[in-house]
């Protein structure tokens, strides 16, 4: 089940939105959510539920050793980074182990084929800094199961995100308000993020599957192939966490932003402060700081980054595109840092600036085509068909008929949003919490609609990050 399914637009829902309404009082409320998590989840992989709360058992029973002091602390706090790093491991890289180890000495090891539980990644990050921030602050423990399962299985960000930190949410779990004006204003949220889905960028994966699947050797299709798919996980991506920050608000939470218009960044170390912001805090706290962060020179500090880099390209996947596109970021990053690339002194003239926003782009556009191949060999290929700047017979064709005009417009609406400023500001006027007027409310209204028609013409396409 996914947002932009109809099962969960017109049943699941409607349906714990009004039983969260009923007047029963907060525990009712935490209970309901929780079990609708539950539910939620099962809807995924019903064989991998014992697996989600056994994760969650886990870290809640490694909170109340450590908000009750016990003596070996250190010893708790490790064996539960242990824990739940190898469950992550041997469900998303044992195949990949074997596959590599198969490769590096000839051998013919089977793989596992273990199917992948749908979210792990996001609800291993969520235990993990549950725990780690009651190892540093044991008062923040839970001494309730029911709160740290609500956390942790809290469906609008269960799947793919935001990762919440427990400081940021245990006092909303206790108390939290639901006011017209939060509820009105998640919901036009919640629209805002299924039309980027289902509007833009599923006109965009159409693009970028058709030419994938093709196999590039036409340059045209090569950059149209790699400028749709920055677009694509983009308004996917920014579009599943719109509806899960909606979602929240509807049910009297604040879950903070996960994404500031990153394609106005103006460096790769900028790009980071606005893409999937709360993973890179996630990385920052728990790997990058702990590390040494940049205390301890430039070297240091560029071989952390190169480090944190590459486990976040891991993280999102068991293949070398994933790691070759972290440690990308990271070179970059650590150049920048090391003032290699002069970013300050750049930004301090205009051509600088224009100059920095298309080293971004383009940076960020060629690591995302070696993020969408299948394998190394065809990522590189089409970054090379890129630059070779041949045309195709085959290629032409192909281009004439993914040129409609519908796909044309929508192609170039979604650049000049996803560029700023006119996307930031009609994105506020959409979506902030304050006094309404009624055009913006008819305009969510008009958004609902094109989505539904969208979702009626359509087949089944998955968020991006439901693989990670």
């Amino acid at each position: 089940m996914v947002f932009s399914s109809a099962i969960f637009l017109f049943c699941f829902l409607p349906l714990v939105f009004l039983l969260y309404r009923l007047p029963f009082g907060k525990r009712w409320q935490n209970v309901l959510l929780a079990a609708a998590s539950i539910i939620f989840y099962a809807f995924g992989n019903l064989n991998y539920v014992p697996l989600f709360l056994a994760s969650i058992l886990i870290n809640y029973l490694t909170g109340l050793l450590l908000g009750k002091r016990f003596p070996h602390s250190r010893t708790v706090i490790a064996v539960n980074i242990l824990l739940n790093l190898v469950i992550l491991c041997i469900y998303k890289y044992t195949d990949f182990f074997i596959t590599n180890v198969n490769s590096l000495f000839g051998l013919t090891l089977a793989p596992v084929g273990l199917i992948l539980p749908i979210g792990i990644s996001f609800f291993t990050f969520q235990g993990l800094s549950y725990t780690i921030d009651v190892y540093r602050n044991p008062e923040e423990y839970s001494p309730h199961f029911l709160n740290l399962l609500l956390y942790i299985s809290f469906f609008p960000q269960l799947i793919a995100g935001p990762i919440v930190r427990w400081g940021d949410i245990a006092r909303q779990i206790e108390n939290r308000s639901c006011t017209p004006g939060k509820t009105a204003s998640g919901i036009r949220r919640f629209l805002v993020g299924l039309s980027k889905k289902l509007l833009l960028a599923d006109v965009a994966a159409y693009v970028v599957d058709s030419v994938f699947s093709l196999g590039v050797g036409d340059s045209r299709l090569a950059w149209l192939a790699g400028i749709c798919y920055t677009l694509q996980i983009y308004y996917d991506f920014s579009g599943y966490s719109d509806m899960a920050i909606g979602m929240g608000r509807m049910f009297g939470f604040s879950i903070k932003e996960n994404f500031l218009f990153p394609y106005t960044a103006t460096s790769i170390r900028d790009f980071w402060r606005k893409w999937h912001i709360s993973l890179s805090t996630w990385f920052r706290e728990y790997l990058y700081f702990p590390l040494g962060g940049s205390r301890k020179g430039r070297g240091r500090a560029a071989l952390n980054r190169l480090i944190v880099f590459f486990c976040t390209g891991l993280w999102h996947g068991a293949n070398w595109t994933f790691v070759l596109w972290g440690l990308g970021h990271g070179l970059l990053s650590s150049l920048e840092g090391s003032g290699i690339i002069p970013v300050e002194r750049l930004k301090k003239t205009l051509p600088g600036r224009l100059l920095l926003r298309v080293y971004t782009l383009l940076a960020v556009m060629l690591l995302f085509t070696l993020f969408r191949a299948d394998n190394v060999a065809q990522g590189f290929g089409v970054i090379a068909s890129m630059f070779r700047f041949q045309a195709t017979a085959t290629g032409g064709a192909l281009l004439a008929g993914l040129s409609t005009p519908a796909n044309t417009l929508i192609l170039c609406l979604a650049l000049l949003l996803a560029l700023d400023p006119l996307g930031s500001r009609l994105h506020a006027w959409l979506t902030e919490e304050s006094p309404r007027e009624l055009l913006p409310d008819l305009c969510c209204v008009l958004l609902m609609l094109l989505s539904i028609m969208a979702l009626a013409q359509s087949g089944f396409h998955p968020f991006i990050y439901f693989q990670f």
